[in-house]
């Protein structure tokens, strides 16, 4: 640890002061920063077909809700909230204000005459020129649903697009029979528990042809829980989830084709799709010439976009991506054109995620956008008028990589526009037609700006609000930093967010804690604007200073970039981390990387207790939030993705479990005992490994809580982890 004295300059550091009591009920009301923030960002919701939108304000003066006329610009309180307000409190026999009315679930009525609106658990409607209120009574509860038994024996019948005919399963088997009728026709009878006819049934547009797939089941893997302390009775109770794991044997589904008048089934040759993670459906031509599929291989390493002529059951590749490493498959995205003459396409082919168009033969006819970006989500395409919108990031080189931008180009490739040019993040809704859209910019160091724009120029139709954080400056807040440097290569630019405490000193010392969620689905640090971050500003509050940081191995970069992680989940880009906050630390010497410590949640409490592991000699303190520790023993779809498969000792170098026996530092394991997400028996095989290992540890298991921790408990148990073992200080008694 570093000595009580540093110098900057001639200005001394010193180590933090003794924690409060007063500092945790300051960290416990931190929430209320976001009421702070006045016109924060517009969420806008269009009215149907419309050209108006509504969107709810904080103002100094209450919450507003506001209607705006896209075509004339004009925006205008959108009900009378005194008369409301009125109502409400005659009616529900619950006071209410104007200034706070406590709506939710607000939406505006088809004909525009009125809102419908849930206040007090009930549902209204309340209609503007009668200022009449209507009661339709208490909200519906949703029921939890567990993951249970399927049933494929039998199915609801679907009928034809002529609706002369339905089409349903009865015994694992395909019937038609005439609309209305009781006389079945059996298509196929084959079918079997083991080998059934999905109830996924599509009928060509012309009513002639069936498609479906048959599928070879597996019996799927189920997990037990037991539910320690149930409040219903005092025994625990055994719950099961099914819950594939790397490795399991998978159904199988294979796509089938009927010709309905002619009674029989037309060959389709499918045995090079029999190794799958998955196959589906996708839906028939316009004019019932052919029906598409998509096949994703078990490994994730082909996906095929497929086309089954329907005459001859013939197959053509549209699209064929294949990869040595991963295709990130759900974030594909197709675009069929013309009825499938045509098709767009996004690869990352060339290195970068980017739009291609192909033909109707898996010919790649022009690549659309290129470059050292990527596009991250196509938001609308305009056949006639030959225009992609679509979300990007990347493209500016004096900017956050990772900041949205609304961008179109032409289907040919050519008139590339960046549509909002403000150097900053954005959330975008369009009109329905997208002829105008909303556009929120901000970023972690810029309040939010709202702007309702015009779609053709991209020009400025109306400032909606712009945000006031007077008031939340003034209560001491911190604006947080987005800060980068050079990653494990030095040469690739790694970014993320330094906050600190409204209690800042520069002339102090504060350890550093991270925030880690490595997850490689995406990228996962906060580009936006917040005034309060539910997973950071509380242990920000008791006197450390929190990052959050995107290193290599995430996604929304290079292919490059996110293959990193391919085979090595441990890496979780720590390299890059740990090289950004020392080069932070150079910068901002109060900064103190002797005393570090990491936090995560799932994913993110696998790379904090990795930390400890593969890292040790840079991180001293750790907490683990329902981690999932050996990547064999979580669920299928999600691992395999990242480790591959078949499974090899990738898995066992990765595992928190096998490398257990190289914990240095403070560990803090928490888990719930119903977690259907992350298996429980992670975190306990990893708790006997330690044992094992003879390592000093702490743990806390919840009854009774699920994948969804960050109560007011563990967030307590969290806080006083790092208070104790970084600030070296004990915490205050709790109440």
């Amino acid at each position: 640890m570093r000595s009580v004295i540093l110098f900057l300059g001639l200005c001394p550091l010193i180590l933090s002061a003794q924690i409060s009591k007063e500092d945790y009920q300051r960290a416990d009301t931190i929430a209320k920063n976001s009421r702070l923030v006045y016109s924060p960002a517009v969420q806008a919701t269009w009215i149907g077909e419309s050209t108006e939108f509504w969107y709810l304000n904080h103002e100094r003066s209450g919450d507003i809700y506001y209607l705006v006329e896209a075509k004339t610009g004009k925006k205008r309180v959108a009900f009378d909230q005194q008369k409301l307000a009125a109502l409400l409190t005659k009616e529900s026999r619950k006071e209410t204000t104007a200034a706070n009315l406590g709506l939710s679930e607000v939406n505006f009525m088809e004909d525009k005459s009125g809102i419908s609106f849930v206040y007090n658990n009930t549902r209204w409607e309340y209609y503007f020129k009668k200022n009449e209120l209507k009661n339709l009574g208490k909200k519906e509860e949703k029921t939890q649903r567990y993951w249970g038994e399927r049933n494929h024996r039998n199915s609801d019948p679907v009928a034809s697009p002529d609706k002369q005919w339905e089409a349903f399963i009865k015994d694992n088997n395909l019937y038609i029979r005439p609309m209305g009728g009781k006389d079945a026709i059996a298509l196929s009878r084959d079918g079997n528990d083991d080998l059934y006819y999905s109830s996924s049934i599509h009928w060509s547009p012309d009513s002639r042809k069936l498609a479906t797939v048959q599928v070879r089941d597996v019996k799927v893997r189920r997990i037990p829980l037991i539910e320690s302390s149930p409040e219903r009775q005092l025994q625990p109770i055994l719950q099961w989830r099914d819950y594939a794991k790397p490795g399991d044997v998978l159904p199988v589904s294979i796509p089938v084709l009927f010709d309905v008048e002619k009674r029989k089934q037309i060959p389709i040759e499918a045995k090079d799709y029999s190794n799958q993670f998955s196959l589906y459906i996708t839906g028939w031509r316009k004019d019932s010439r052919a029906f598409t599929f998509e096949f994703n291989q078990r490994g994730h390493q082909r996906y095929i976009v497929g086309e089954v002529n329907a005459h001859t059951g013939e197959i053509t590749h549209l699209a064929d991506e294949q990869t040595k490493t991963f295709v990130h498959y759900y974030k594909n995205y197709r675009y069929d054109m013309n009825d499938g003459q045509e098709m767009i396409w996004s690869s990352e082919r060339d290195g970068w995620k980017h739009l291609y168009l192909y033909d109707n033969k898996g010919n790649v006819k022009r690549q659309i956008t290129k470059g050292e970006w990527v596009v991250r989500q196509v938001e609308h395409v305009d056949e006639v008028g030959g225009m992609i919108y679509f979300l990007a990031s990347g493209f500016n080189a004096d900017e956050d990589p990772y900041n949205l931008h609304y961008c179109r180009i032409k289907i040919d490739g050519t008139g590339f526009e960046n549509l909002t040019p403000e150097p900053a993040n954005h959330r975008i809704a369009a009109s329905k037609d997208h002829t105008w859209y909303v556009d929120v910019y901000s970023r972690p160091d810029l309040p939010p700006v709202s702007l309702l724009k015009k779609t053709s120029d991209g020009s400025v139709v109306l400032q909606l609000e712009k945000a006031d954080i007077a008031e939340l400056v003034a209560a001491g807040w911190q604006m947080p930093e987005v800060f980068s440097a050079k990653g494990r290569d030095g040469k690739t630019d790694i970014w993320g967010n330094i906050h600190r405490p409204s209690t800042f000193n520069p002339s102090k010392s504060y350890p550093v804690v991270e925030m880690i969620y490595a997850g490689p689905h995406d990228s996962h640090v906060s580009k936006d604007f917040l005034a309060y971050s539910r997973l950071i500003s509380r242990l920000s509050e008791l006197g450390f200073i929190v990052v959050s940081i995107d290193g290599m191995g995430t996604a929304n970069r290079s292919k490059a970039f996110h293959d990193v992680c391919w085979k090595n989940l441990k890496d979780a880009g720590f390299p890059d981390r740990i090289a950004w906050i020392k080069a932070a630390a150079e910068k901002y010497p109060y900064m103190d990387t002797e005393r570090v410590g990491i936090y995560g949640w799932s994913a993110g409490g696998q790379n904090a207790m990795a930390a400890l592991l593969f890292f040790n000699d840079f991180y001293k303190v750790a907490v683990s939030l329902c981690g999932c520790h050996d990547n064999r023993v979580d669920k299928m779809w999600w691992n395999e993705q990242w480790m591959g498969f078949p499974l090899d000792e990738s898995y066992s170098a990765c595992s928190n479990v096998d490398n257990a026996h190289l914990l240095k530092g403070k560990l803090l394991l928490i888990n719930g005992e119903l977690d259907d997400n992350v298996d429980p028996a992670s975190t306990l095989q990893v708790v006997k490994a330690l044992i094992k290992a003879n390592k000093n540890f702490d743990q806390l298991y919840l009854p009774g809580r699920t994948h969804s921790l960050g109560g007011q408990y563990e967030m307590r148990r969290l806080d006083d982890f790092f208070v104790k073992h970084l600030l070296n200080q004990e915490p205050p008694a709790w109440d």
